[in-house]
C-alpha cells in the first residue's frame, strides 16, 4: 500500500470534491479524488490510499497555510511532538508515503522586497518566500523515502488583487518551477497556477466561483480533480521526475 495525505484549506477542498456535492462528501465520504483512486486501483491492481486533512486547523494554530506557516511548523518547530496540535514532518512521514500540500490564494498578496529576508517573518514577500522555501526543501530532503508534492500558488481573479501583487506572484511562480524545483529529488511541483491562469496573471473569470469569489468553481474543479489525482499516481510510479 502507498498512503497519501493531502493537506489543504478551501481551494484544495474544491479540487478534492471536483463535481461531487459537498453534503454528499460529508455524509458518505464521496469525492472525485478518492473515486479516481478507487477506479485506478481496480483497473491496475494497485492499493493506493489517499486521505485529506485541514492543515493547519483554525484553532489553535490559525487559518494560515503560507510559506511562513509551513516553515514555522515543519522547520522552526520540527520534532516528534506536534506544534500547536499540528503534525510535524517527523510525525507525518511515519504514516504517509506521499505528502501533498498547498497555499490558498492570499499567498499571492505579495509585497515589495525590503532587502532583509527573514524566515521568521509572516510578511508576504518574494525574499521571505524564497528563504522559507529553501529551508523547507532542505527539511524535506531529510526524508528521502517520502515523496512530497507542492502546488504552485493559487491566485485571485483580476478584480480582487492589485496588478503589482499579481506580477510578483508570477515572478515567484517562475522562480519556483525554474530554479527552486530540483529534478531527481523527492519533491515534485504540481502546476495549479498554470491551469488557473492559462498563461496569464490571474484566475480566469470563467473558472471562479463568483463575481467576488476567487475560489475555483465546480466546473473547473471537476476538470482539474482527475489531473491532480493522475499527477499523484505518476509521482508514485516515477512517471515524472
Amino acid at each position: 500500500m502507498k498512503k497519501i495525505i493531502f493537506l489543504h484549506h478551501s481551494t484544495g477542498k474544491k479540487i478534492w470534491l471536483g463535481k461531487t456535492n459537498k453534503l454528499l462528501n460529508k455524509f458518505i465520504q464521496s469525492n472525485d479524488v478518492q473515486k479516481f483512486f478507487k477506479e485506478y486501483n481496480k483497473k491496475n491492481n494497485t492499493d493506493y490510499s489517499i486521505t485529506e486533512c485541514i492543515f493547519p486547523k483554525p484553532i489553535p494554530y490559525g487559518w494560515k497555510n503560507y510559506p511562513y506557516d509551513y516553515h514555522n511548523i515543519w522547520v522552526k518547530n520540527s520534532g516528534d511532538k506536534p506544534f500547536k496540535e499540528e503534525p510535524t514532518l517527523e510525525i507525518l512521514t511515519k504514516t504517509y508515503d506521499v505528502i501533498v500540500f498547498k497555499h490558498c490564494y492570499p499567498v499571492s498578496n505579495i509585497m515589495a522586497d525590503k532587502g532583509t529576508p527573514d524566515p521568521d517573518s509572516e510578511e508576504k514577500s518574494i525574499e521571505n518566500y524564497k528563504i522559507q522555501y529553501n529551508a523547507l526543501k532542505n527539511k524535506m530532503h531529510e526524508f528521502p523515502d517520502t515523496k512530497f508534492i507542492i502546488w504552485t500558488p493559487a491566485i485571485y481573479k483580476k478584480s480582487q488583487i492589485a496588478e503589482d501583487e499579481a506580477k510578483r506572484t508570477n515572478m515567484f511562480y517562475k522562480w519556483m518551477i525554474n530554479e527552486w524545483d530540483e529534478k531527481g529529488d523527492n519533491i515534485f511541483v504540481w502546476d495549479f497556477y498554470k491551469y488557473e491562469t492559462e498563461g496569464g496573471l490571474y484566475l480566469l473569470d470563467k473558472y471562479s466561483s463568483g463575481r467576488y469569489n476567487s475560489h475555483p468553481n465546480k466546473k473547473f474543479s471537476a476538470q482539474i480533480s482527475p489531473l491532480f489525482s493522475k499527477y499523484i499516481i505518476d509521482v508514485i510510479e516515477s512517471a515524472v521526475q
